[in-house]
């Protein structure tokens, strides 16, 4: 059973910066997609940035790009998101995400993520 558990998130004041942690147990996921979603009050849950099983391809949504940067590293079983220059409507629940099945592409849809954690936190103040 894998288990995803994301930790880092706050208050913050906006221009201010959070890095958010995704520790994976239960099996390695060092040849897994895995992503950073989010979701504020009243909308849906939406794509941050994906990184693929090696590190070496990555995605971002138009709004973080130049401000958020995702990396992993597979010898600790984890994923980061370091999040600067912080703006209020980056206030979220931030989850991290992943592919089943090894080597597969880090598609921007949550749908295609089979393991979830619950979330955390991040409050941008103005």
């Amino acid at each position: 059973q894998v288990q995803l558990v994301e930790s880092g998130g706050g208050l913050v004041q906006a221009g201010g910066s959070l890095r958010l942690s995704c520790a994976a147990s239960g099996r390695t996921l060092s040849s897994n997609a895995m992503g950073w979603f989010r979701q504020a009050p009243g909308k849906e849950r939406g794509i941050v940035a994906t990184i693929s099983w090696d590190g070496t391809s990555t995605y971002y949504v138009d709004s973080v790009k130049g401000r958020f940067t995702i990396s992993r590293d597979n010898a600790k079983n984890t994923v980061y998101l370091q999040m600067n220059s912080l703006k209020p409507e980056d206030t979220a629940v931030y989850y991290c995400a992943a592919r089943s099945g090894a080597y597969r592409s880090h598609t921007t849809t949550p749908a295609s993520y089979d393991y979830w954690g619950r979330g955390t936190q991040v409050s941008v103040s103005s």
